[in-house]
This record gives structure tokens, C-alpha cells and sequence, in this order.
């Protein structure tokens, strides 16, 4: 869900603007995350470990319940000691009427596949992040590659598969893209950066249609800049990005 490249294959994620009401019962902000559209397939395996696998029966509705901060239902099946098949199920958590803040997350330690190192520390620096790389394998929790070195399948990429450790690929080793990569992995620990720059898109978007227009937000970073934009379009309105790195920055005016 966090990577840009795969999320289009569970229905991939979207910015929506709620009503006044409808926030309310739901006791959650105006702006939230949705999916987009119906996945590309009805059912996901989940490697966990060489013999261990969740399996997510309804994408559909596993993606929707993970957006709302729930348990999805799911069945846990692994081969015992005995070479056995086990199998249990977990039932999807009920929904929550209170609001619910996402649960701190340690940082993600990186294998490097043909990244340069020195290049993503300097992304690194620029998103003001701390980011722990390990050179052995097995003490990682993410494999970052390039889509290069992904579509060859060296040994590495091969082994990370099969021991069910995430692998993020990306185009080349510039600093944008490994910026960008950067946003997607550490999204999920910036909850508060990015409520508060939707927020900021939204009083926008309620002084641009008063005529008040066009009206420059805070410098965010790639990630933020895409909801702002699909927030900005959901209203009927145009938005454009300004300036360079760190500086970036989205613009948001009337539709032409």
C-alpha cells in the first residue's frame, strides 16, 4: 500500500473529502485515505516466513479495513513439526467509533541491493531522517534495489523473496528518486506532517473558491504534494508544483 509502483494492484489510494456530517459519525477528519478502484486480484498470499503465510481472502475489504485502522480478516496457515498443514483465522477487529492514532512504528532497517549508499544519505539529509542500513540480510527489514537489478533476480533479490523480506525497487540512483523512495517507506511515521498539510489544502481550497485565489501552501515533501494535488482536483480546482527541492511547494488556483 505504501509503495507507488505496486498500490495500483490492490485498487491503489486516493484522497477524499468528507462532509461535515459524515466526518462526524465517523469521527475522523474531513480528508482520508480510500481506495481508489477494485484490485487486480481477489486474494493475497502474505510470505511471512519459508513455512508460514497470511492469507487476505477480499483484498478489497482487507485494504479498506487496514485505511480505517482495523484488523482485517485473515487466515494464518503454516507446516508444524510434523510437516503438517495448520491452519486459524482472524476475525476482522470491529469498527471503531473513536478516533484512533496509528501505533509508533521502528524504523525499517535497509539492505542496500545496488543502491548507492552515499546518494541516500544525502536524500536522507535533505527529509531530515534517520535511516538504519545493516549489511547482513537477515537483519533486515527492507530491501531497496533498483527495478534494474529487480528484473534480473540476482541470488540476493531470490533470497530476500523467499524469506519474505519486503523489496522496494526504484528507477535509478538519483537523489529524486531516492527522496521520493524515502517518502514512501517513512510515510507511515509522519501521520502528523501530512494531517496538518492536508488541513492547510483545505482552508486553501474553501478561500480559492471564495475568490480569495491562488494561494501558496508550505513546502512539502513528493508524497504530500500528490494528496494535496488529488485533494485540489477532487474539489474542482487546478494545482501546480513550484520551486526546487526542499523548497517545493503546491500552488492551488480555479480550473481554467
Amino acid at each position: 500500500m505504501m509503495n507507488p509502483t505496486l498500490s495500483d494492484l490492490i485498487g491503489g489510494i486516493q484522497t477524499v473529502t468528507l462532509g461535515d456530517e459524515e466526518a462526524r459519525r465517523r469521527r475522523t477528519q474531513k480528508s482520508i485515505l480510500e481506495r481508489k478502484a477494485p484490485p487486480t486480484f481477489q486474494i493475497i498470499v502474505e510470505i511471512q516466513e519459508r513455512d508460514r503465510v497470511t492469507i487476505h481472502p477480499e483484498v478489497s475489504k482487507a485494504v479498506d479495513a487496514v485505511l480505517r485502522g482495523q484488523t482485517p480478516q485473515s487466515e494464518v496457515r503454516w507446516i508444524d513439526d510434523t510437516g503438517e498443514i495448520r491452519k486459524t483465522e482472524i476475525a476482522a477487529s470491529p469498527l471503531q467509533h473513536k478516533k484512533q492514532s496509528a501505533p509508533k512504528e521502528k524504523v525499517p532497517r535497509l539492505y542496500l541491493f545496488g543502491i548507492n549508499r552515499s546518494k541516500l544519505e544525502e536524500a536522507a539529509r535533505e527529509r531530515k531522517l534517520v535511516i538504519d542500513i545493516t549489511a547482513t540480510l537477515g537483519e533486515a527489514s527492507l530491501l531497496l534495489t533498483t527495478k534494474n537489478y529487480y528484473r534480473r533476480k540476482p541470488q540476493k533479490i531470490r533470497d530476500a523473496e523467499a524469506s519474505g523480506i519486503p523489496i522496494h525497487a526504484i528507477k535509478s540512483n538519483n537523489i529524486p528518486q531516492l527522496m521520493q523512495c524515502l517518502d514512501s517507506i517513512y510515510i507511515s511515521q509522519s501521520d502528523s506532517t501530512i494531517a496538518s498539510a492536508m488541513n492547510e489544502a483545505q482552508d486553501a481550497i474553501i478561500r480559492t473558491k471564495k475568490g480569495k485565489g491562488p494561494v501558496e501552501l508550505s513546502p512539502q515533501n513528493a508524497y504530500i504534494r500528490r494528496l494535496q494535488h488529488l485533494l485540489a482536483e477532487s474539489s474542482n480546482l487546478s494545482s501546480r508544483s513550484l520551486g526546487k527541492d526542499p523548497e517545493r511547494r503546491v500552488k492551488i488556483v480555479e480550473t481554467d
